[in-house]
């Protein structure tokens, strides 16, 4: 298996990042992973600071390997859990939905790794610019917010365009995806989508298995109207926000609508009315496994598909 500087970078294993679920990434999962040899991420999004706190002192106590947090730019929480992961000693810190430019300072005198989600060439050079250790390449394929570029149009764009290494997401769901994101230049991958049949993945069971048995025109993308658009599996609720946008709806029904959704999906497995975020790879995935063996054939995958080529 090719080693990466990614690996180096993050002391890890294989040059996998687990994504930063909002209400699925816990200190479970994310310690999972990084037994497992990849980088596990809690998710800060809008929880509490001090949840997030006992996460990451969760996480401590059910491995001894690097994980990181993931911080959400836009949540009300960002500067405090920007302070909480200085003080618990976490690692690594990637971010999405915004500049961390105010936060890189602190955090690298902490010694955290800071590794920024971009969905742009001009964003993953102004992060690097700012000091960071990498950036994370995301492509449309993506589950959750997405931006308007595929994986394939944007990773190589991001590799030319910066020095520092280019973890590639979007799509990414077995060794294939893998072996093409470093054909484009990439040194790691991110996976999301894969991650929410893990066994230690805590959502609801009708979450995973509405993943499962996903095929591959499942999901659809809402919101863009309101300049924040979501990838979700369809059910109900995103044909009812699918409807919002025919209307020209204002900004405040879909908040409306959106109110709990997640949660709804994450913790009550609503089928018709929770948010089932999940990437266009959903159709791929047909079994629930460990991370360890999720992690394993992915990689077995990668390595069978270059000794073939080479």
């Amino acid at each position: 298996m090719i080693k990466a500087d990614i690996c180096e970078l993050l002391n890890i294993q294989y040059p996998i990042v687990q994504g930063g679920m909002a209400w699925v990434a816990d200190a479970s999962l994310a310690s999972a992973v990084s037994n497992a040899g990849g980088l596990g991420i809690i998710a800060g999004a809008n929880a509490p600071v001090e949840h997030v706190r006992e996460q990451i002192r969760k996480a401590k106590t059910l491995t001894d390997k690097p994980f990181g947090v993931n911080i959400m730019l836009l949540s009300p929480n960002a500067d405090e859990l920007a302070r909480v992961v200085c003080e618990e000693g976490v690692k690594v810190v990637t971010t999405g939905a915004g500049n961390p430019g105010k936060y890189v300072e602190m955090w690298k005198s902490n010694g955290i790794k800071v590794i920024p989600v971009v969905p742009s060439v001009a964003l993953a050079k102004r992060m690097e610019r700012c000091g960071a250790d990498a950036v994370i390449a995301e492509g449309c394929e993506s589950g959750g917010h997405v931006g308007k570029l595929t994986t394939m149009a944007l990773v190589p764009q991001v590799v030319d365009a910066v020095n520092i290494p280019v973890i590639a997401a979007g799509g990414i769901g077995d060794g294939r995806g893998i072996a093409a994101a470093f054909m484009l230049g990439a040194r790691g991958v991110q996976v999301g989508t894969r991650f929410l049949v893990a066994k230690e993945c805590t959502i609801h069971q009708t979450y995973k298995d509405i993943v499962i048995k996903a095929k591959d025109i499942d999901t659809m993308v809402t919101g863009r109207a309101t300049g924040h658009p979501v990838q979700v599996i369809k059910n109900k609720l995103a044909k009812k926000f699918e409807a919002l946008e025919k209307e020209n709806a204002p900004t405040e029904a879909y908040d409306e609508l959106g109110r709990g959704a997640l949660a709804k999906a994450v913790v009550e497995g609503n089928p018709d009315e929770g948010s089932f975020m999940a990437g266009q790879i959903a159709g791929m995935i047909s079994k629930e496994q460990s991370c360890e063996e999720i992690i394993k054939e992915m990689f077995d995958k990668y390595d069978e598909l270059i000794a073939k080529f080479n």
